[in-house]
């Protein structure tokens, strides 16, 4: 496995256990989707293709990407969902107690997570914008990895990737409002910024989510896909860009 240098990488100590974020660099793609572009569509499919086949022999997994919906479905994914051909499930997070087969969320904002539970039996990866993560997408993840693995979600670790930081992500009432909040009663993760806008920490709510669902190791969450544009996408900023891939795994036994 040989990960582009610039990817980021979980400091989570879980043996036995692969994942990655990557970001805009190391790949075909040519401008505005410079260039490891991993979402087909408006780019070149030729790039975006030499993109994904990169990104699999980097990982030595087979990546399986969803159609994100910003919803709250979640997917348990076999060696079926990897073939090629293999339609893509419609969801917002993937779990699995397979090796080899990479659970894999697409973003240019929107935050990944990735889990890892205890003693290589289940991974999972979960795409948790504010719809997806005020309708429980990340609570429903958990349950789903404790499920498979047996486990109780203090036993798993969660790793919050790259996407939009608390000082870029001006929202409105109705995101408070989908979080319990109000202009009147903001709380602690929405900050006014002028009338009838306020500035979300996207980051925070989910660690508060994950807490209360009782996972207690908890990283990273620390990059702003806005503020860097050297080095992640971001549909915020640019409208017209490409996306990038988080993705864990469960490595194959070695012989």
């Amino acid at each position: 496995m040989k990960l582009d240098p610039d990817w980021l990488i979980p400091d989570w100590q879980v043996p036995g256990v692969g994942a990655v974020m990557t970001t805009r660099l190391g790949g075909s793609s040519r401008p505005p989707f410079d260039s490891m572009n991993l979402q087909p569509g408006v780019d070149d499919p030729v790039a975006v293709a030499a993109n994904q086949a990169r990104l699999a022999a980097a990982i030595g997994a087979a990546p399986v990407f969803l159609q994100q919906v910003h919803g709250d479905r979640v997917v348990r994914l076999t060696a079926s969902d990897s073939r090629l051909g293999a339609a893509q499930p419609v969801a917002d997070a993937a779990v699995t107690t397979e090796p080899a087969i990479a659970c894999t969320v697409r973003v240019a904002d929107c935050l990944p997570v990735l889990f890892a539970a205890p003693g290589v039996r289940a991974v999972g990866a979960a795409h948790a914008g504010w719809r997806g993560l005020a309708a429980g997408i990340l609570e429903r993840t958990v349950a789903a990895l404790c499920e498979a693995a047996t486990c109780r979600p203090a036993d798993l670790s969660a790793w919050l990737g790259a996407a939009i930081g608390p000082a870029r992500f001006q929202v409105g009432a109705d995101v408070l409002e989908a979080f319990g909040a109000s202009a009147l009663v903001p709380g602690t993760r929405f900050v006014p910024e002028r009338p009838g806008k306020w500035l979300a920490d996207l980051p925070g709510l989910a660690r508060d989510r994950l807490r209360q669902a009782g996972v207690q190791r908890i990283g990273g969450g620390t990059w702003c896909t806005v503020a860097d544009s050297a080095r992640f996408f971001s549909f915020r900023r640019d409208a017209t860009t490409g996306r990038m891939a988080a993705a864990v795994w469960i490595d194959r036994p070695r012989g």
